[in-house]
């Protein structure tokens, strides 16, 4: 059976005519799928009812199974998600609130069960890589996440952004990865425009050109160190791209007005925290139409890292925009369920 959640708008049709149904009716599914949040052929109230048990005969409509809920003091919202196979999954709701009051979510989605780049200070990294997500696992996440919004907070479910930033390397699931955003773009669907997606990958050279040309979502790239010789130590595999060439592909990056490449920099005490790393960054990342996040570590059990003091912090975040170098330090939400920037390891969650 046809899992109907993996197919993009343009195979739903092809599908369906194939089964001897017009085009029209694939996209009344489709919008029952993806805006109206159907889980049963049979509540797709405006399909003939010789079409729904067609789709019954033929497809399934399958959500990830929620394993278990966290939340945060501080209001982030953690899922355990299990996949078809078995395979856990993470995926997290982040808090944030409008100048006008209204409570706005951001969603930070996993693309791989488990990660292949081994970055030393990544709870996700110490996984291992067990296999891609699929497009309707990338989005059933989404799904998941509107559904616990409307039923749980009724008042607040405005699902703004979404962010490629949980579980897994997105550029290593290109071809997935890039079905999920040309159907979270489509107006008859989820309907994100662009600039509410960010992708980030921590360097991967294949994939960042057809990225950047295929305009779907905004980039950010996780750096974590201003030399070769510390992003060899601290992401290894990462590293293999040789910092200048990654930078001098950020530098050609396609970008549309007003847009900017994000830069992700983890903070970890004594590593990559001092005045001295704060100035090579700066010029390093000066020449990038960009700017930079400045991520606090978050402490993670066995991890051979620390946070860096306050004072090492802002003394960093100071030579920066003495630099002209636009740079905010970025507030973790979710630590203390593990929900936090690095700390998501759903393989030993339950």
């Amino acid at each position: 059976m046809v899992d109907i959640l993996n197919l993009t708008l343009p195979e739903l049709e092809a599908w369906m005519q194939s089964l001897g149904e017009p085009r029209f009716r694939a996209v009344q599914v489709w919008q029952w799928l993806w805006q109206r949040m159907a889980r049963d052929f049979e509540d797709m109230s405006n399909v003939s009812k010789k079409c729904r048990a067609l789709l019954a005969q033929e497809a399934r409509i399958l959500w990830p199974e929620v394993s278990r809920v966290q939340e945060s003091a501080d209001g982030t919202t953690k899922f355990l998600l299990r996949l078809e196979d078995g395979a856990l999954v993470e995926t997290v709701l982040i808090p944030s609130d409008s100048r006008e009051g209204v409570r706005r979510w951001t969603q930070c989605l996993s693309s791989q069960v488990g990660c292949a780049m081994g970055c030393t200070f990544c709870a996700t990294g110490s996984m291992g890589f067990e296999r891609n997500m699929s497009m309707g696992e990338i989005l059933g996440q989404v799904l998941v996440a509107r559904a616990h919004l409307c039923d749980v907070r009724p008042d607040w479910p405005i699902l703004r952004n979404l962010v490629f930033m949980g579980m897994g390397e997105p550029l290593l699931n290109l071809s997935e990865v890039m079905r999920a955003l040309q159907s979270l773009n489509n107006d008859k669907g989820l309907n994100f425009s662009p600039r509410r997606i960010t992708v980030s990958t921590c360097g991967i050279q294949k994939g960042l050109k057809d990225l950047g040309e295929s305009g779907l979502a905004y980039l950010a790239v996780s750096l974590h160190a201003p030399s070769q010789d510390i992003r060899a130590r601290i992401m290894p595999r990462a590293a293999r791209w040789h910092l200048d060439d990654l930078l001098a592909a950020l530098k050609a990056y396609p970008l549309k007005t007003r847009e900017r490449i994000t830069f992700e920099y983890l903070l970890l005490g004594g590593i990559n925290d001092q005045p001295e790393h704060a100035e090579a960054l700066a010029r390093l990342v000066g020449a990038v139409k960009g700017k930079l996040n400045l991520i606090v570590y978050n402490n993670t059990p066995g991890s051979p890292y620390q946070a860096p003091g306050e004072a090492d912090v802002l003394a960093f975040e100071q030579i920066l925009w003495k630099r002209h170098i636009t740079a905010i330090i970025r507030k973790s939400k979710g630590s203390d369920i593990n929900a936090a920037c690095g700390q998501l390891k759903a393989a030993n969650s339950i």
